[in-house]
């Protein structure tokens, strides 16, 4: 697996880049936005690991950039900001999780193996059913090559988002906590808040719902959780 990493303070750079490389990690190291810019347009990877506080380049424009490109690499970005707002746009720019500064490594190795861990482009769904797309009213969904129009144009979602959504259809009608999709989507035993869910939930509403308001598909169950009523 690869990964690239964007951080301009050279003893975390060293930390993580040795610390990553003894778990087997091929990890590639950009000291600016610009050049961390340039190598997340022409690498390979599968991931990105990227400071938000950045010369040159800060890392919210790096995240939106590439998503405008359709650079779909799952996007783990650090902050020393510890603010809810700072995080919340962090996620609306397209960045799949999010890590504050200090942060324990092994905690950090925990949402980089989460991140990586990928789900099938198909794979039986939460009936039995060997799922390849998925349509709910104007929305088609291909999990091949994941994919999402509404409309018949394209929706940019992030990895994670679309994880997510891939979840929700495939177990249809069940009703889930929102602990349950943290270790089911995003990998962790609870470990980040519970707001991450809800503010990936509230993303998929308004990219996918007609009435983001009053979703008819995403669903919140009062007390309980979230279903996909489809």
């Amino acid at each position: 697996m690869k990964i690239l990493l964007v951080e301009d303070e050279e003893g975390l750079v060293i930390t993580l880049t040795d610390r990553l490389a003894s778990e087997g990690f091929d990890v590639v190291a950009a000291r600016d936005g610009k050049e961390g810019f340039a190598a997340a347009q022409g690498g390979s990877f599968d991931l990105i690991i990227l400071d938000v506080m950045l010369p040159k380049k800060n890392g919210y424009d790096i995240c939106r950039d590439l998503r405008q490109k359709e650079i779909r690499v799952p996007i783990l970005m650090l902050t020393a900001k510890g603010e809810t707002i700072d995080k919340v746009l962090g996620l609306k720019l397209g960045a799949d999780d999010y890590l504050t500064k200090p942060f324990e490594m092994i905690e950090l190795l925990a949402r980089v193996e989460a991140l990586l861990r990928r789900v099938p482009a198909h794979h039986a769904s939460g009936n039995g059913n060997a799922v390849d797309g998925f349509r709910f009213g104007m929305v088609t969904v291909d999990f091949k090559r994941a994919e999402v129009a509404r409309n018949e144009l394209p929706i940019d979602l992030s990895a994670m988002e679309f994880k997510l959504l891939q979840f929700l259809i495939e177990n249809r009608g069940h009703v889930h906590s929102r602990d349950h999709l943290l270790d089911a989507v995003w990998g962790y035993d609870a470990m980040p808040s519970t707001r991450t869910v809800d503010v990936h939930i509230a993303w998929l509403r308004q990219k996918l719902e007609e009435n983001p308001r009053h979703p008819v598909f995403i669903q919140t169950v009062h007390g309980l959780g979230y279903k996909f009523a489809g």
